[in-house]
Formats: structure tokens, C-alpha cells, sequence
């Protein structure tokens, strides 16, 4: 068994959600009850539960991250999830949070943007800046990480 990150969320419509995050994860949920929808992504180790009943008053999320281990892996992703019809936005060679990715955005029904990227390279200590990969133009971007510029994936 490999380690998992758990997120319990409340969200405001469970059957929008669940219907969002099929679409997203590329998986059905593994537990359904009343009120209740878990997820088990065989691509990523993530445990997310949603429950019904709006926000849940600690806290909000500004966005969640999946760092995966090649650009090819952003890209067939991207592509799972266009044909799933969810809307994405685009950044591939994007210099954020002091690191070059490659990465796409989708937000869930509650406005909690989930972002699924590669780190290309760390933009500190590069003695080189020639040595670099030459960024690729932004599609859709509205700034680093998301709607703000708090705590990148990177």
C-alpha cells in the first residue's frame, strides 16, 4: 500500500461535484452514501472525500496540486480531461513560484482550482540561463497559480 493524501471537502452540490470529479480523476468513486462520494485515483495518491452541505467553515482551499513525474504525463492528462468536456486553461512553460512548469488548471463546482503539472526546472541557482529549455507560450493564463499567487506546486 503506498501513501495517500487525504482531503475531505464539503461542497455545495455532491452531485455536480461527484459528476466533476469523475470527469477529472478519470475514475468512478470506490464509496458512494448518503451525502457522501470517495475517490481512490488510480494516477495519483490522492484519498478525496466530498461531502454534501456547502463549505464546512475551517478554512477554504485555495487551489490543490498534482505533481507528476514528465511533461508527457501533463499532456495525456490534459488530454483525458478535454475529452471528459471539462474547461481547462493551459500554462506550459510558465516561470512560477521560482520554478519553470508545464500545467493545466480545471476548477471544481465549489471555485477550488486543481492544478496538475511538472516541474521542468528550479529558476534559483541556475549558473546557466542559457542551458534552459526555452518556455513555450502561455494558453489562457491569468497568473501564476491559479487566481493567486500563493503557494505554487513548485
Amino acid at each position: 500500500m503506498s501513501a495517500r493524501v487525504h482531503m475531505h471537502m464539503h461542497v455545495s452540490d455532491l452531485g455536480k461535484s461527484r459528476e466533476f470529479y469523475e470527469k477529472f480523476l478519470g475514475d468512478g468513486p470506490v464509496k458512494v452514501k448518503d451525502g457522501y462520494v470517495k475517490f481512490l485515483p488510480a494516477w495519483t495518491p490522492v484519498n478525496l472525500a466530498l461531502s454534501a452541505g456547502g463549505h464546512g467553515g475551517h478554512g477554504t482551499v485555495d487551489h490543490v496540486g498534482v505533481q507528476v513525474d514528465a511533461v508527457e504525463t501533463v499532456m495525456a492528462h490534459l488530454a483525458r480531461v478535454k475529452e471528459a468536456g471539462l474547461p481547462v486553461r493551459e500554462e506550459m512553460g510558465v516561470d512560477c513560484c521560482h520554478a519553470n512548469q508545464d500545467k493545466f488548471w480545471v476548477q471544481d463546482p465549489d471555485g477550488v482550482e486543481w492544478e496538475v503539472y511538472h516541474l521542468n526546472y528550479d529558476l534559483e541557482g541556475d549558473a546557466d540561463p542559457a542551458s534552459r529549455a526555452q518556455p513555450l507560450a502561455v494558453v489562457g493564463a491569468s497568473g501564476c497559480c491559479g487566481s493567486t499567487s500563493a503557494g505554487c506546486g513548485a
